[in-house]
């Protein structure tokens, strides 16, 4: 597990950056911003560009960002999506699981990002969601799990996989900071 992050990022308090298993890479002159979080998991790597903004709160997993893309505030982009140059993502807002935005796209607050090309609706349109979200299987995609039949569950199988699976993280320990100061911008 690797992450890498660029020169000149800021990764503000509260944020978290959590490899399970894929790398993550983050470009030079980013900002992570207060409580967000950036995670790749065992199937997916998470990539960010240069010069990209994630919003406090955000949530990022597995999808890749190109650069000057700005995520806003509690915003979600889920497993293999592909965020092109300068795409904006406001607030609330949510990339779904292998959705792809052109560059300059937008995803108004609280809209919903769906498939390939992308479709953008708003949250009050749930059936043409998941009219396209449903073909994007997102418990097998995601979890390696087959969709359960209406009336039927697959919770058991889900969690048993991914308790199994974070549990490798059991004896990880925080490496220590000891406030040493480095860098061009501080004369070191």
């Amino acid at each position: 597990m690797l992450v890498t992050i660029g020169a000149r990022c800021r990764i503000m308090f509260g944020a978290c950056v959590i490899a399970e298993g894929e790398p993550i890479a983050i470009g030079d002159d980013c900002v992570v911003m207060e409580h967000a979080v950036i995670r790749s998991t065992d199937q997916h790597q998470m990539t960010v560009g240069k010069h990209c903004l994630i919003g406090p709160q955000a949530h990022l997993v597995g999808c890749t960002l190109d650069d000057c893309v700005f995520i806003a505030t509690g915003a979600t982009v889920l497993h293999g999506a592909r965020l092109r140059f300068n795409v904006e993502v406001r607030v609330n807002a949510v990339v779904h699981i292998r959705t792809e935005l052109v560059d300059h796209a937008v995803v108004p607050i609280g809209w919903i990002a769906v498939g390939t090309p992308a479709t953008i609706l708003p949250p009050d349109q749930h059936d043409a969601i998941w009219a396209v979200q449903k073909g994007l299987d997102f418990p097998r995609y995601v979890y390696g799990v087959a969709r359960a039949a209406d009336g039927h569950t697959n919770m058991p199988e889900i969690t048993t996989r991914r308790s199994e699976a974070l549990g490798r993280h059991s004896s990880d320990e925080a490496l220590p900071y000891d406030g040493a100061r480095s860098g061009p911008e501080r004369g070191a």
